[in-house]
């Protein structure tokens, strides 16, 4: 039976280590607590264990772009604190990565890049009218040499 209670002890140990460690992880790596989509900002709000919040547009997160604001507000927080699921859309973003501005694949990612750099507003278009008026550029000329 001494053998027993030391196994025991031993596994109560590890068991403390571990929590500790877990403990000890949690406070130098926030988690998500809480997650919700708000309809007018057009935002996915995380809160996290620290107190502190972060968002992002929806429309940047890889399989959330057109989806409806009732599929949106159904994000979930996974039980590890780690990501975000949205069972209807069949979508998980992962929280470290958001944080990090990683909406999704590299693919995705090159895709929002993309669209990014050829963004469109009624300033952009004046000013491309206004340069089109002026003409091409002047010429080089070069200077003739008097002999």
């Amino acid at each position: 039976m001494v053998k027993k209670i030391a196994a025991t002890e031993e596994l109560k140990e590890k068991l403390a280590n571990a929590r500790a460690k877990s403990d000890a992880i949690a406070i130098s790596e926030p988690r998500a607590t809480r997650a919700f989509y708000d309809a007018y900002l057009g935002m996915i709000i995380v809160i996290l264990s620290n107190k502190c919040m972060f968002g992002f547009p929806s429309e940047v997160g890889q399989g959330l772009a057109d989806a409806s604001i009732k599929d949106l507000a159904e994000v979930e927080v996974t039980p590890s604190g780690e990501g975000l699921h949205w069972k209807t859309l069949d979508v998980d973003l992962s929280i470290p990565a958001l944080m990090n501005g990683i909406f999704g694949t590299k693919k995705w990612m090159a895709e929002l890049a993309r669209k990014g750099g050829s963004s469109t507003s009624a300033a952009k278009s004046k000013a491309s009218r206004l340069n089109g008026t002026k003409g091409d550029r002047p010429r080089n000329v070069l200077p003739i040499d008097e002999a």
